[in-house]
């Protein structure tokens, strides 16, 4: 698509201490940008970005590197190169979400084929599903381009609460008096 329009994200910054580098890359992977080259990254020019971007350019600047941000619109297939990097970004994390949402569910499953209702497990299975529910958000603020598998992950999530649901009233009713 030649009318997307896109951010490069030109960064330099010493190696020394690596932990500057280090921070500013996790900063830019946290919103979803994609590394092109040695200290080239790109995004959508999209507004959910805003506030990761300037949290990456003052972590630059906090390690004495140089920050440059320019807006591009490229004419041939640039456009595509740019996309598809950053689609096959996220392609990757909605697979290993909708994974991790497989594994809740077999967990699920387990426990309940091993009868462990106990409001100790409960209470375990419920921050692993609030996990995938905070991942869920996250994944879903740099989904920019509204990728079906968005929707995928969506009702694999409202699987996991419905599977955790279930083990919750087999607890309930375990462990209280009737």
């Amino acid at each position: 698509m030649i009318d997307e329009q896109w951010l490069l994200i030109l960064i330099q910054v010493p190696a020394q201490p690596s932990r500057h580098r280090v921070a500013v890359w996790r900063e830019l992977r946290r919103i979803g940008a994609v590394p092109l080259a040695p200290g080239t990254w790109v995004l959508p020019a999209h507004p959910a970005f805003d506030e990761g971007l300037a949290r990456a350019e003052m972590l630059v600047r906090k390690g004495n590197g140089s920050w440059t941000l320019v807006d591009a619109s490229p004419r041939d297939n640039g456009s595509d190169t740019f996309r598809s990097a950053f689609e096959a970004a996220r392609l990757e994390e909605w697979k290993e979400f909708t994974d991790d949402c497989g594994k809740f569910e077999q967990e699920i499953a387990k426990e309940i084929s091993r009868q462990k209702f106990t409001f100790a497990e409960l209470e375990e299975e419920e921050q692993s599903l609030e996990r995938l529910r905070r991942w869920y958000r996250e994944l879903k603020s740099r989904d920019v381009l509204h990728l079906p598998q968005a929707t995928d992950a969506s009702t694999q999530l409202a699987r996991c609460t419905d599977a955790l649901e279930g083990y919750a009233s087999l607890v309930y009713e375990a462990t209280l008096p009737q």
